[in-house]
């Protein structure tokens, strides 16, 4: 079960900002520009202007998944008043592939950070059945609550989770 003292999910907050404790059921990968990213790898702006692969191991493709990347950092770390920013909704993901075989509700919007260090969070879900995750479709990317998501799709809590860090690149940093 996560939420485990050392877990990385519980020390950066993941954990209580964004969902509640769960039992990792499924493995779930995520590479951006086919580099691997671990829980809490920092990664600059500038290089995620395409969306991740986001790949699901150890289920059939008779199960399917539901991911949820948000920001519960937006605008800013320390007054994070639009908390979850949502970047990207994917339903119907069939297991044992990635989110590209899945139903994109929300297009992935690429991560800004403004100011501060932003968690950028990845939450799987498995689905009862095809077509389950529908409702309500966000109006907005701003105020996107994981839970309440869940809750009203009944999805459970989550089978996967992780997540990576930026922040603001300056010019210098660009290079």
């Amino acid at each position: 079960m996560t939420g485990q003292l050392g877990d990385p999910l519980v020390l950066a907050r993941v954990i209580g900002d964004v969902i509640d404790e769960f039992t990792p059921s499924i493995q779930m990968s995520v590479l951006h520009d086919n580099r691997r990213v671990l829980n809490g790898t920092e990664l600059r702006p500038s290089s995620l202007n395409s969306r991740p692969r986001v790949e699901i191991h150890g289920a059939d493709l008779r199960t399917f998944f539901t991911l949820v990347m948000t920001d519960p950092d937006f605008p800013g770390p320390s007054d994070p008043y639009l908390r979850e920013h949502l970047h990207w909704l994917v339903t119907d993901i069939p297991g044992t592939t990635d989110a590209s075989f899945g139903r994109e509700v929300l297009s992935y919007a690429k991560p800004s950070p403004t100011i501060g260090i932003h968690r950028y969070v990845f939450i799987l879900f498995r689905q009862t059945r095809r077509q389950q995750a529908v409702a309500p479709s966000p109006t907005s990317r701003d105020n996107f609550n994981t839970r309440d998501y869940a809750a009203w799709n009944d999805l459970g809590l989550p089978v996967a989770a992780m997540y990576f860090i930026a922040q603001r690149e300056t010019f210098a940093r660009r290079r």
